[in-house]
């Protein structure tokens, strides 16, 4: 079997409308410095298109929380929801365009607050770099699934328009 492969700064610096879609089926890598790689295949994300995206956190502006967003796409989003979960999102686009991908969920794995914890993510992930970290990147095992979409899940306060975007994008049969 053919070793997979990093995924490099080109695949993460596109739009998150095709970068959320291309990321089913890649595998997230997380070594958290126990000497082991566990690997976690992508079922299900959710795309949050920049400053006009009124359920993106940079609607709200640029924020210390959201100022990763406004780098390079590639780097991870990190942030609690609840006072309990933390959510991984990964940054798209160009510099200055904030966009990032919700990581909804892994094969056997449903909710982003479960993917965490199972990753065991916390906010020192906070800007991390998927094109170079040694505990954390995502790779390439050549498989193009065909998919679904629907609505976002949890951003009522959006408003209807932004509610009802088919940006979530999950494998068939998932």
């Amino acid at each position: 079997m053919a070793e997979n492969i990093r995924l490099n700064r080109d695949f993460f610096n596109r739009d998150v409308l095709d970068v959320a879609p291309g990321l089913l089926s890649k595998v997230m890598a997380i070594n958290p410095g126990d000497g082991i790689t566990r690997r976690f295949t992508i079922s299900e994300t959710e795309a949050y298109r920049g400053s006009e995206d009124k359920a993106c956190h940079a609607s709200r502006g640029r924020t210390p929380r959201t100022e990763i967003m406004y780098h390079e796409g590639g780097r991870l989003y990190i942030y609690l929801i609840y006072g309990m979960y933390w959510m991984i999102n990964i940054v798209t686009g160009a510099i200055n365009d904030p966009q990032a991908v919700l990581i909804r969920g892994f094969e056997n794995c449903n909710g982003p607050g479960r993917v965490t914890k199972m990753l065991r993510i916390d906010k020192s992930f906070y800007g991390e770099d998927l094109t170079c970290s040694s505990r954390i990147w995502i790779e390439d095992q050549g498989i193009s699934p065909p998919y679904n979409t629907g609505p976002r899940i949890g951003i009522d306060y959006a408003g209807e328009f932004w509610k009802n975007k088919q940006w979530r994008f999950y494998i068939m049969g998932c």
